[in-house]
């Protein structure tokens, strides 16, 4: 099979599609023939040499993509997916691919309304909102501010905690993208390029501050998430993209009984994974049933454009996912 492959560490250029070996179905694996696989920042550290896939996986980038099941393995049963079934499944790696072997229990039946491409802009936003809402014991009636709401995580969670019965405050660059995040379901859109950003949010809540904070930014961040954060706020900080340091000041945090907590998807147990999945297809997957949680698809770019695929998230100019296909 083709799939687009890491010649070397470095920058986009680096990829190049291949022929690799096909997989093979274990006991209670799916083999999916792939229709679209979503493109996350993982994949560029993983390209860039600093985020190696687990022990087991394909070499080759990929969390999360759709298709249709081809092949299944011997362990599973009349109740389990079958081919010709659509699904979206989560991985550890390998889905930059034409086919991919997924243990079915991170596989999501795909309803019949949803495009079998664009389902693949799902399963690691879904799965990484789910888990660190729950983490952050997020309430209906409570506040959460999504940093960064026009990325890939961010339009699921926007989506998502709407859905939950949550009020929704989400950061975007500029009035456009802000006027797209307010489209999706936030009660308030917040440019973060414009100043006093913590005096706006503080003024949008009356105040009070945000409940928890879902966050992309990592160190760059820290002071200003801490600032905007409610008293016993809860801080969920799930990326880096400003950077892995921060200074954080104590008597704040301690003054707000507030909480910092860090996850990471990827590395988890496979039994972790399976749980927030489980997860995901009973409290989550029914708002993607009944259309209250949607992909929100950038770009749709062939395997032999995985470069650009790549500088385009890269640039933060993507609205929502971008997807290679094969």
């Amino acid at each position: 099979m083709r799939a687009v492959v890491i010649t070397k560490p470095g920058d986009p250029d680096v990829l190049a599609v291949q022929d690799v070996p096909d997989p093979v179905a274990g006991p209670r694996d799916l083999i999916v023939r792939v229709a679209a696989a979503g493109v996350n920042r993982a994949d560029l550290l993983q390209r860039a040499g600093h985020y190696p896939p687990p022990s087991g996986a394909p070499t080759w980038p990929g969390l999360e993509v759709s298709g249709t099941v081809v092949a299944r393995g011997h362990a599973l049963g009349p109740d389990d997916p079958q081919p010709g079934d659509r699904v979206a499944a989560l991985l550890a790696g390998g889905g930059y691919a034409e086919l991919v072997a997924v243990p079915v229990e991170l596989a999501l039946r795909l309803p019949d309304d949803l495009s079998t491409v664009d389902a693949a802009a799902l399963p690691e936003g879904l799965a990484t909102v789910w888990s660190n809402l729950r983490a952050a014991r997020l309430s209906p009636g409570e506040s959460l501010l999504v940093r960064g709401g026009s990325g890939g995580v961010g339009t699921v969670a926007v989506q998502l905690a709407r859905a939950l019965g949550t009020r929704v405050l989400a950061t975007a660059g500029g009035p456009e993208r802000t006027a797209r995040v307010l489209a999706l379901g936030a009660d308030v859109a917040l440019d973060h390029r414009e100043p006093g950003l913590v005096v706006r949010l503080l003024d949008a809540t009356d105040g009070h501050g945000a409940d928890v904070v879902l966050d992309v930014l990592g160190g760059g961040g820290l002071a200003e998430n801490l600032a905007m954060l409610a008293d016993d706020g809860r801080l969920v900080v799930i990326g880096m993209q400003q950077g892995r340091r921060g200074e954080l000041d104590l008597s704040v945090l301690l003054a707000k009984r507030a909480s910092i907590l860090g996850t990471m998807l990827r590395s988890r147990p496979h039994e972790q994974k399976v749980a927030i999945m489980d997860g995901v297809r009973r409290h989550a997957w029914p708002f993607v049933e009944d259309r209250w949680v949607r992909p929100v698809v950038h770009a749709r770019l062939g395997f032999d454009q995985a470069a650009d695929a790549h500088r385009l998230l890269e640039s933060g100019a993507a609205f929502g996912k971008v997807l290679l296909i094969p």
